[in-house]
């Protein structure tokens, strides 16, 4: 499309904005955008409609249908409530549960969704305020609900904002009802469709008591409270980053037994700016600094975070020379796994139905130790809501023992749909604790697993594109490669090309090829070579990003050799990424 075509199109779009049904602060803005010289801002704001994608809306909050704001998250919840009205039908009342987490705007936009739906005469469970996505996914289990919301835009920084749909079970929409409802979110064509009028008798609070009930299912998860008692006073310094885990992680941490949680105080102020930090993601060293700063001065065993809206967890360690260093993602779900699987061996609670989940991107160690134990493991797409399909297809029929993924995710439960940080960080703590029991630290007991299981260390890169020239570049990105897949990697041979756009595994040496089983497709390509490593590259669903997991072998033979093969992996990797062009 040329530019003069291009700029007609949105300035038809925004001038829709002017009229009947959208309040003076919006019309203003509108004005303004239409009226500026430059008009970058118009384009950016109104060249396309802020997509209702498969997990929801996740857009930076503004004015303009490209943006998160009342009308978009309007459209959204009409589309949504006409969906379940027609889905449910037969059922004499039709319930959702409406959260929000601590950013700028979530509360409006919570209210804005209970009195949508309550207007369209579904019934609206809404918490009295910011409360963690696992929560609100085990309301909707709890309270029987059909649906549910979540406002968040979990660890992006503080522009964003989104909209996360839930299904009856508890879990972000998977096919056929996240196609149906954006089937009709797209129906809805201007604000005139949307009834913004609630009914304050079918919206209830939901606090203090959904919390509680929350908190002691968690604490059901604990396998090791008779160590928590011995080592009760372990010391865990404990941000959420200015987000929702504030009060419920360290009444989590309290109910499993420990008595020595360590805050930092700037970070338990609730604040949408997240003033402290850049970005509230947890997997940045630059988002934990304050934290190990603390850690530092308390000689902490070890460090724990969650994101914006609690479902993701960050965790730092003493390594080998006692400096604190973070975990990455993958070592996080490799930990989990490990010690679900080991203490409940100890404890001879396996009874051979059992499985994990991970994700294609996460590390492959996490196979290697499945196998051994005797444990199934299912590989899924990136998203929880494709671990929670697993979980749903196996209720009743065999053993969930725990999923993740390598951004930062698990979830140890099978009553909460979503990954948790609170369950996780409280997990993390006893794990901590275990290991404190058994003479180690948790370094020295990640050295362990990697000498029984296999050594491997990863590297994600994510390149920022933005805006309409930014998707067309992470496009053309994805077309090169899937286009001009490379021969080697590191050195080696490419044996195996998985693309998951058209479901075929290839071998480039023979030319042979077979189908890949999963339950659609997806824009995923991957790539495995003779010496065991693997690529993997896709766009993200949720941030104008194209992300590149790295992800070397070898073997440990010993824990004097683990700095060393650090180091040698670490150079690898930097030089694969230089090979790729990242």
């Amino acid at each position: 499309m040329k530019d003069d075509q291009l700029l007609q199109q949105v300035t038809e779009k925004a001038k829709v904005w002017l009229g009947e049904g959208y309040d003076a602060e919006t019309q203003a803005a509108v004005k303004a955008m239409l009226e500026n010289e430059d008009k970058t801002d118009l384009i950016e704001c109104f060249y396309k409609d802020l997509e209702f994608g498969t997990g929801g809306l996740r857009g930076i909050m503004g004015v303009g249908s490209n943006r998160m704001n009342i009308y978009t998250v309007g459209a959204a919840t009409q589309g949504l409530a006409n969906y379940l009205k027609d889905a449910f039908k037969d059922l004499p009342e039709i319930k959702v549960v409406v959260g929000h987490d601590v950013r700028n705007n979530s509360r409006l936009f919570a209210e804005i969704c209970a009195n949508i739906f309550s207007a369209n005469g579904i019934k609206v469970y809404l918490f009295e305020g910011s409360r963690p996505t696992p929560e609100m996914s085990f309301a909707i289990r709890e309270l029987g609900c059909q649906s549910g919301v979540i406002i968040t835009a979990s660890h992006n920084p503080k522009e964003y904002n989104g909209y996360k749909a839930y299904w009856n079970d508890g879990a972000q929409m998977t096919t056929p009802h996240d196609t149906n409802t954006i089937e009709y979110v797209n129906r809805i064509k201007g604000v005139k469709d949307i009834k913004f009028e609630g009914n304050k008798d079918l919206i209830e609070i939901l606090g203090e008591k959904m919390d509680n009930i929350y908190l002691e299912r968690i604490k059901t998860l604990s396998l090791s409270p008779d160590v928590i008692a011995r080592h009760h006073d372990l010391k865990i310094v404990y941000t959420p980053i200015h987000g929702t885990g504030k009060y419920l992680i360290p009444a989590s941490l309290a109910n499993f037994g420990f008595t020595n949680v360590i805050h930092v105080p700037e970070q338990d102020v609730q604040s949408g700016d997240f003033p402290t930090v850049d970005s509230p993601n947890p997997e940045n060293a630059s988002a934990m600094a304050m934290a190990i700063a603390k850690a530092k001065e308390v000689d902490a065993d070890i460090v724990m975070a969650s994101d914006p809206d609690a479902d993701r967890i960050g965790v730092v360690i003493k390594n080998t020379k006692g400096e604190y260093q973070l975990v990455n993602g993958n070592q996080i779900v490799m930990i989990f796994l490990y010690y679900l699987m080991a203490r409940r061996g100890e404890l001879g609670l396996i009874k051979g139905n059992e499985y994990i989940v991970k994700t294609i991107v996460t590390t492959e160690t996490i196979k290697s130790i499945a196998e051994k134990q005797n444990i199934k493991m299912y590989d899924v797409f990136t998203g929880f809501k494709w671990i929670a399909k697993v979980m749903l297809e196996n209720e009743g029929k065999a053993q969930y023992l725990g999923g993740g993924e390598e951004s930062y995710g698990f979830l140890a439960e099978d009553f909460v749909r979503d990954k948790d940080s609170v369950s996780a960080i409280s997990l993390m703590a006893e794990i901590a604790a275990w290991a404190k029991d058994k003479g180690l630290d948790m370094n020295a007991m990640l050295i362990d697993i990697y000498m029984t299981y296999g050594y491997s260390k990863e590297k994600g890169i994510s390149l920022v594109r933005k805006g309409k020239s930014g998707a067309e570049e992470i496009v053309a990105i994805m077309k090169q490669f899937r286009e001009n897949p490379p021969k080697t990697i590191g050195g080696s041979p490419v044996v195996t090309i998985k693309d998951y756009d058209s479901l075929v595994e290839k071998n480039p040496v023979t030319g042979e090829t077979k189908p890949l089983v999963m339950p659609t497709t997806s824009n995923v390509l991957q790539y495995f070579t003779e010496d065991g490593t693997k690529i993997s590259i896709r766009p993200s669903g949720t941030e104008p990003k194209i992300k590149f997991y790295l992800e070397v072998h070898d073997t440990l033979a010993s824990a004097d050799e683990y700095d060393a093969k650090n180091e040698w992996a670490e150079a690898k990797l930097a030089a694969i990424a230089k090979e790729l062009g990242v």
